[in-house]
C-alpha cells in the first residue's frame, strides 16, 4: 500500500496539472490521487474516485475498442511511450466517451501511472454521424438510376457510383485522381459549370458529351452542386443522366414531324387550290357555301401547322430573355400580319416610345398571333382592335394589352392555360400556348379578361429588365 507521504507527492502532481488527472498505482490501476478537474469530468467526489480502481471508470470494465482496461495499460513503463485508450463513462445519468492518456513516472522513489483524461464525447459522435451519413449517400448513390460523381475543391473525381464506372467505361485506377472535365469532349462547358459551382455555390445544368475509355461518345445531362462545410463549397456532386435513348427519340420525332408537317401542308395547298377552282366554276349558292367552308378549314389548318412548327422550335431552343423596345415590338408585330388581312380592321396602338421589356426575342411573333386572332375572329363588319401600354406603379412591370370588340375566346380555349382541358375538350388553343409560352420564357404573365366592349381583353405583364 502507498505511504502518506506518497500519496501527498501524487497528489501535488495531478494538482499541478491543468487537464483532468488521476495517480493510480501501476500494478493494480487503483486511483489514489485525483485533482478538481477529473472530479468535475467524471461527475464524482474525489474522495469517492480514491476507493475505485482505473477498471471501475469503464461502464462495461473494457475499453472501447474490447479489450480490459488492465491490458490496455500494462504496456506503459517509465521508460516507454505513453498509453492511450477510449472508455465509456457513466456521467449524470448519460455515457461519455473518455480518453485516457497514461505514462509512467517516478516520484519520490515511487513509480505512478498518471492518466490525463479528456472528454472526446462530442468528437465521436460526430464521426459517427459522418460514419451513418457516409454510409446513407453509399446507399444512395448504389441505387440511383444515373451517374454519381463526386469532386473535391480542384474538380478531382475522389468517389462514384457503379453507374458511373459503367457509363464510362473505367475502373477504380482509371477514374480516381482523373480531372472530371477531362471525361467530356466539350471540357470547356463542364469546367466553366464546376467553376460557377465553386464561385457562387449554385446548382448548374450543362449538356454534355461523354468520352467513354473505349471511344464511345454518349449525350449526357449533368447536374453539378456544391459540397459545403459551413459557408465554404469544399467540392462538387454531379448527377450524369445517359441521354441516348432520349436524343434518338428526339431525332426520329423531328425527322417524322417534318416529314408529316410537309406533306401535310402541300396536301392541304391541294385541298385549298382545287376547291377555290372548283368554287369560282359553281353558281350554286349552297355548294359554294360548303367550298368557302373547305377553304376556310384548309386554311386554319394550315395556320395550325405553321404554330406548331413555331411551338417545336420554341421548345426545341428555349430563348433567353433580353432587353426589348416595346414600341418596335408592337410595329413589328403589326408588320407581320399581312397588309391586306390588317387592313380588314382597325388597329389603334397607345404604347409610349421609350419603354424597355425584358422577354424573348419571338414576342412580337406572339403579339403577332393575337392580332391576328382578333381581327380573323371579329363578328363585326371592320373588327376594332387596341393595344396599349403602361408602366405598372412598382416600376418593375409594364402592361401591354390586346383588346378587341370580338364574341370573346371561349372558356374551353382558355382552360389550356390553366391546365383544365380534357382529351374531351381539345380545342384551337395552340396559338395561346404559343403565347402564353413566348411569354412566361421571359419571365412574364399573361391573363384573360372580357373588354369593355364585350370582347377578350388580354394582358401581358412584361417584367422590366434589372438594369433597365
Amino acid at each position: 500500500m502507498a505511504r502518506e507521504d506518497d500519496v501527498a507527492l501524487a497528489r501535488s502532481l495531478v494538482g499541478a496539472i491543468p487537464e483532468a488527472a488521476l495517480a493510480c498505482d501501476p500494478e493494480r490501476l487503483a486511483i489514489r490521487a485525483v485533482n478538481d478537474a477529473a472530479a468535475t469530468l467524471l461527475s464524482r467526489e474525489r474522495s469517492a474516485l480514491t476507493l475505485s480502481g482505473l477498471s471501475d471508470l469503464a461502464v462495461s470494465g473494457t475499453t472501447a475498442a474490447g479489450d480490459p482496461v488492465e491490458d490496455a495499460f500494462s504496456a506503459a513503463s517509465a521508460d516507454g511511450e505513453p498509453v492511450a485508450a477510449e472508455v465509456d463513462v457513466a456521467v449524470d445519468g448519460d455515457t461519455r466517451r473518455v480518453r485516457l492518456r497514461a505514462h509512467v513516472t517516478a516520484l519520490g522513489g515511487r513509480e505512478w501511472l498518471v492518466a490525463v483524461a479528456t472528454d472526446v464525447t462530442a468528437q465521436v459522435r460526430a464521426e459517427r454521424g459522418n460514419r451513418w451519413r457516409a454510409r446513407t449517400l453509399d446507399a444512395v448513390a448504389s441505387t440511383l438510376p444515373m451517374a454519381l460523381f463526386r469532386c473535391d475543391a480542384g474538380g478531382t473525381v475522389v468517389r462514384w457510383n457503379e453507374r458511373a464506372s459503367e457509363d464510362a467505361g473505367y475502373d477504380a485506377a482509371g477514374l480516381g485522381g482523373r480531372a472530371f472535365p477531362d471525361l467530356f469532349d466539350d471540357r470547356s462547358a463542364v469546367s466553366d459549370g464546376l467553376a460557377r459551382v465553386y464561385r457562387d455555390g449554385a446548382v448548374v445544368e450543362r449538356e454534355a458529351t461523354l468520352l467513354t475509355r473505349s471511344g464511345e461518345e454518349v449525350p449526357y445531362r449533368l447536374t453539378m452542386g456544391p459540397v459545403t462545410d459551413g459557408s465554404e463549397v469544399v467540392g462538387a456532386v454531379v448527377l450524369g443522366e445517359d441521354r441516348t435513348v432520349e436524343a434518338v427519340r428526339k431525332e426520329r420525332l423531328a425527322v417524322l414531324t417534318r416529314v408529316l408537317r410537309h406533306n401535310f401542308r402541300n396536301d392541304l395547298n391541294v385541298v385549298t387550290g382545287f376547291s377555290e377552282q372548283a368554287r369560282n366554276a359553281i353558281d350554286d349558292p349552297e355548294v359554294t357555301a360548303q367550298l368557302d367552308r373547305v377553304v376556310e378549314t384548309a386554311d386554319r389548318l394550315l395556320r395550325l401547322g405553321e404554330t406548331a412548327r413555331k411551338v417545336e422550335r420554341l421548345l426545341a431552343e428555349p430563348p433567353e430573355p433580353e432587353p426589348l423596345s416595346l414600341s418596335r415590338v408592337v410595329s413589328s408585330a403589326l408588320e407581320s400580319v399581312p397588309a391586306g388581312f390588317r387592313a380588314s380592321g382597325d388597329v389603334a396602338v397607345d404604347v409610349p416610345d421609350g419603354i424597355v421589356v425584358s422577354g424573348v426575342g419571338r414576342l412580337p411573333d406572339a403579339l403577332a398571333e393575337l392580332l391576328d386572332n382578333a381581327i380573323r375572329h371579329g363578328d363585326a363588319e371592320r373588327p376594332r382592335v387596341r393595344v396599349s401600354a403602361t408602366e405598372l406603379p412598382s416600376e418593375s412591370w409594364v402592361s401591354l394589352v390586346v383588346a378587341d370588340d370580338g364574341p370573346g375566346i371561349p372558356p374551353a380555349e382558355r382552360a389550356v392555360l390553366t391546365g383544365e382541358e380534357t382529351q374531351l375538350e381539345h380545342t384551337s388553343g395552340l396559338g395561346l400556348w404559343y403565347v402564353h409560352w413566348v411569354v412566361t420564357a421571359g419571365g412574364g404573365r399573361l391573363d384573360i379578361t372580357e373588354s369593355t366592349d364585350g370582347g377578350s381583353r388580354i394582358e401581358l405583364s412584361l417584367p422590366v429588365p434589372e438594369d433597365g
